[in-house]
């Protein structure tokens, strides 16, 4: 499958159930205490060093974007689905939100003070996903920071997974190798953060934080 009929899968099939997602996760940080801290964590350093916009990348139905609104960043959403942006500009009017591909983002180079790519990565088969990280760090300014979170691996190093996602097929990373791929593109690891699943959490699956800055 080439990378163009993978966007064209996921986004039809988040159009599918964009209502009910947006339903599902409208609170979805409400109980994420240390996610919170994270994004909080974030926010100040895209603010210290300079207060340039942000890209929340994958956003949904915006409340993550929103969120990071509240944090008094300069915060806009871009996301595959049509269905997912309307539903954005329908509950929050004041913020933007666009259509777009994170391997061909309508941003200029050098633009943005912060990238967050919360679970919008997960979709991305593994040849694909230099391009996006080259995205990402081709409009993040230097000194920008990206934030980005996934599914992690339990298998060898280096070894990606795919597991059967309740919309589309998605991938599990190794943090290490995430993190060499991040290291090739410019963008150097400054944290991890790495939660463990709940016992009554569908997924025993670790997730990670991987907070990265690019020279």
């Amino acid at each position: 499958m080439t990378e163009l009929d993978t966007l064209h899968a996921t986004r039809a099939a988040y159009d599918a159930i964009a209502p009910t997602y947006a339903q599902m996760f409208h609170d979805t940080l409400s109980d994420r205490p240390l996610e919170r801290a994270l994004l909080g964590a974030f926010a100040e350093l895209v603010r210290t060093n300079g207060d340039g916009r942000v890209a929340d990348l994958g956003c949904g139905p915006g409340h993550v974007t929103a969120h990071l609104h509240t944090l008094g960043l300069n915060a806009f959403g871009v996301d595959a689905s049509p269905a997912m942006v309307e539903l954005a500009r329908e509950a929050h009017p004041g913020m933007r939100f666009e259509v777009g591909s994170m391997a061909a983002l309508d941003i200029e180079d050098g633009a943005l003070g912060g990238v967050l790519s919360r679970w919008s990565l997960i979709h991305t088969p593994p040849q694909d996903l230099p391009a996006v990280l080259s995205e990402i760090a081709r409009v993040l300014a230097p000194g920008g920071h990206v934030l980005i979170e996934f599914p992690a691996t339990d298998g060898p190093d280096n070894e990606t997974q795919a597991y059967d996602h309740a919309v589309v097929t998605a991938y599990r990373w190794s943090p290490d190798r995430f993190t060499e791929l991040l290291r090739d593109h410019g963008l150097a690891e400054s944290a991890r953060l790495t939660i463990e699943p709940k016992p009554t959490d569908r997924r025993q699956f670790q997730e990670v934080q991987l907070l990265a800055q690019k020279a």
